[in-house]
């Protein structure tokens, strides 16, 4: 049995005008600058909120210009977005993970500030010769003193619903999660490798199972810190015993459509259900769109 994806992933629903052409041109951006909007994300990815709606502020509260801390994220009815990270917010504060009900605008929005100003973060020394880079690009990219350009990394992942080809699926628990809290099997891409052999890899060392029939479902940005997350499917042997080498996981089931549809009707992972056996993601993960998608 193969599915596909009944929906596209929440953060994969572009709707934000990336304005590529305007990161080259810095007069643009900084005469954009003067009713630009700024959002403001604190270290902790939380940034301010208002009844469960992100706050965007006026340029004018950041500085007069958008100084090396800010990145431009894009353009929205004629006006520009910029993101800049501050040491400290007040007022409400959540990250995109706890927000109540996302919109497309709102997902892509956060997901692209979280995953440039954590480049930012750790990429203020060229990878090559070590020496103090500078943002450029309205920081889509950092420069060197001799002009050498870094971009964004990006760590690509795998994350693979694993059935029997009929009416269950294997879902799994790593060792610092809630006994009730399951998931998909995932893991980065190692170097020289293919996702389809990575997928094979990482579910044999998580759980010892083989696979046949891999298929890719589709891909969503994961921004905690800079991730892109690759979804595939595959078929395993509920017969298998399960090994679990790499420490990982600990505990794997193969649960019946019924008992994984009763799970995504009782809410998420902070639901709370006395007596429930399986929670699983929320609507952000691409691991929910997957278990929607094979559930139904």
């Amino acid at each position: 049995m193969s599915f596909r994806l009944k929906d596209v992933p929440l953060l994969s629903r572009s709707t934000l005008d990336r304005a590529d052409h305007v990161r080259l041109d810095p007069d643009a951006l900084r005469e954009g600058w003067g009713k630009a909007k700024v959002l403001r994300v604190d270290p902790r990815g939380k940034v301010r909120v208002d009844n469960d709606q992100i706050v965007l502020d006026n340029a004018a509260v950041v500085g007069d210009g958008p100084g090396d801390a800010a990145v431009f994220l894009g353009v929205v009815e004629g006006s520009h977005l910029w993101a800049v990270r501050e040491p400290e917010l007040d007022g409400t504060l959540k990250d995109l993970r706890v927000l109540g009900s996302v919109d497309d605008f709102t997902a892509e929005l956060l997901s692209t500030a979280y995953a440039l100003l954590n480049w930012h973060d750790r990429a203020r020394f060229h990878g090559g010769d070590g020496s103090t880079t500078t943002p450029a690009r309205g920081g889509w990219s950092r420069l060197n003193a001799a002009g050498e350009e870094e971009f964004p990394r990006i760590d690509p992942a795998v994350i693979c619903l694993v059935h029997d080809g009929a009416d269950r699926v294997l879902l799994a628990r790593q060792q610092h999660w809630p006994e009730t809290m399951f998931s998909l099997l995932a893991g980065f891409v190692e170097a020289g490798e293919s996702l389809e052999r990575c997928v094979e890899r990482e579910v044999r060392e998580e759980v010892g199972v083989d696979l046949r029939d891999i298929h890719y479902l589709g891909s969503q940005p994961w921004p905690f810190p800079r991730s892109l997350m690759l979804g595939f499917a595959a078929i395993g042997d509920p017969a298998q015993e399960f090994v679990f080498s790499d420490g990982e996981i600990a505990e794997a089931h193969w649960f019946t459509r019924d008992e994984v549809r009763a799970a995504l009707q009782a809410g998420d992972w902070t639901a709370t259900q006395p007596g429930a056996r399986l929670l699983v993601p929320g609507s952000i993960s691409i691991a929910r769109t997957i278990i929607e998608s094979w559930a139904d």
